[in-house]
C-alpha cells in the first residue's frame, strides 16, 4: 500500500457566500496540490456556512441547500479536482429530490462523485433530517470514512466505522469556543479576533485553553488510538456568523499522534503523509482484534430514549 499525502485545511468562510467560500477553497486546493498533496479535506458546510444556519426558514434553507451530484458546487469541486490532480472533502446542505433537507459532506475527484455522507446528528437547525447510514469507500486505496461534528461524540459511531473497514476517518467540523456544561468552556470574544495582529497573544491563550484546543486533546486523540486509525480533523477559523472558531486543524495518527497541524490565524493547510505500517502496529489495530463481542453485543444494541441535547443552542433560544 502506497503512503498518501493528505492535507487538512482551515479558512474563515462567510456565511451564504458560496462564491466566496468556494474560491477559498480553490485557492488552498491549488497550493496543496502544488505540494504533492493526494487529498485536501475542508470544514462542515465549508461551502455555505454553518451557524448562520440556525435562523433561517425551510424556504431559505432550501435556497442555500444543492442537490448533489448534479449542484453547481459539486460540478465546482469536480472541475477542481480534475485541474489539480487531486481529491476533495468538503460540506454543504443538500435538498434531495424531494425537498428534504441535510446536512451533507462529500469527497470528489476528477471522475466526479466519490462519496456522499449525510451528518447522523444534526441540530443547528429544526428543518435538517438525519442520516441513517455510515459511509465507507475508496481513496487510492485505502478505505475511508466520514463522521460530521457530533457524529464523533458518539464512540459508537467511529467504532462502526472502523468496523466497516475505515482506516482513515475524515472528522469535519465547526467546534470549540462555544459554552457546555464541562468545565473551562465557552465563547470566545470576538474583539480578540478583531485584535488578533496586535494581541496575538491574547487570541492564543483562548484558542488553545479549554474553551478550545485543550478540550479538543482530551478526547479527538483517543478516536484515533482506540481503533487503530488516521484522524483527518477540519475546523474553521475565524468568525463563523456570530461566532469565532479557532481552526487547529490536524492529522492525528493510529498512535493517537499529532503529525500536523494548522497553527496561524491565517487561511491555511497542514500535510501530513500516511504510512500504512503505523495502522497494523498500532494498539487500536490490536484491541479491536482481541475483543469479545458475545459478552457486549446486546448491550450495546439494547433500545434506550435517544436524546440530542445542545448547551449553546438552548442558551441563545
Amino acid at each position: 500500500m502506497d503512503n498518501l499525502r493528505v492535507a487538512t485545511a482551515q479558512f474563515e468562510n462567510r456565511s451564504g457566500d458560496k462564491a466566496y467560500n468556494l474560491n477559498s477553497i480553490e485557492r488552498l486546493t491549488q497550493k496543496a496540490a502544488a505540494e504533492g498533496a493526494d487529498v485536501i479535506a475542508f470544514h462542515e458546510c465549508s461551502i455555505t456556512g454553518y451557524t448562520f444556519a440556525r435562523n433561517l426558514s425551510y424556504s431559505q434553507l432550501i435556497d442555500i441547500a444543492e442537490n448533489i451530484p448534479d449542484g453547481k458546487s459539486t460540478e465546482k469541486l469536480v472541475e477542481m479536482a480534475a485541474l489539480n490532480n487531486i481529491t476533495i472533502l468538503a460540506g454543504l446542505f443538500e435538498k434531495d429530490v424531494s425537498n428534504d433537507l441535510y446536512k451533507a459532506y462529500i469527497c470528489v475527484d476528477k471522475n466526479g462523485l466519490k462519496a456522499k455522507y449525510r451528518k447522523i446528528h444534526p441540530f443547528i437547525n429544526p428543518y435538517l433530517k438525519p442520516g441513517h447510514e455510515y459511509v465507507v469507500f475508496d481513496i487510492k486505496g485505502w478505505k475511508c470514512g466520514i463522521l460530521i461534528c457530533y457524529d464523533n461524540n458518539i464512540i459508537e459511531n467511529v467504532r462502526a466505522t472502523a468496523l466497516l473497514g475505515a482506516e482513515i476517518i475524515f472528522m469535519p467540523h465547526v467546534t470549540m469556543c462555544t459554552p457546555s456544561t464541562r468545565p473551562g468552556a465557552g465563547f470566545v470574544d470576538p474583539k480578540l479576533w478583531e485584535n488578533r495582529i496586535n494581541d496575538p497573544t491574547s487570541l492564543r491563550i483562548e484558542f488553545d485553553g479549554l474553551k478550545g484546543r485543550a478540550w479538543l486533546m482530551k478526547w479527538l486523540p483517543a478516536r484515533a488510538y482506540d481503533n487503530g486509525i488516521y484522524v483527518i480533523f477540519s475546523n474553521p477559523i475565524g468568525m463563523d456568523h456570530d461566532q469565532l472558531k479557532n481552526g487547529c486543524s490536524m492529522i492525528i495518527d493510529p498512535f493517537g499522534d499529532i503529525i500536523a497541524e494548522c497553527r496561524s490565524f491565517d487561511d491555511e493547510y497542514a500535510i501530513g503523509n500516511l504510512s500504512y505500517g503505523k495502522i497494523s502496529d498500532s494498539g487500536g489495530y490490536r484491541y479491536r482484534m482481541a475483543r469479545k463481542p458475545e459478552l457486549f453485543r446486546k448491550i450495546i444494541g439494547q433500545e434506550h430514549m435517544s436524546v440530542q441535547n445542545v448547551v449553546w443552542m438552548k442558551k441563545e433560544s
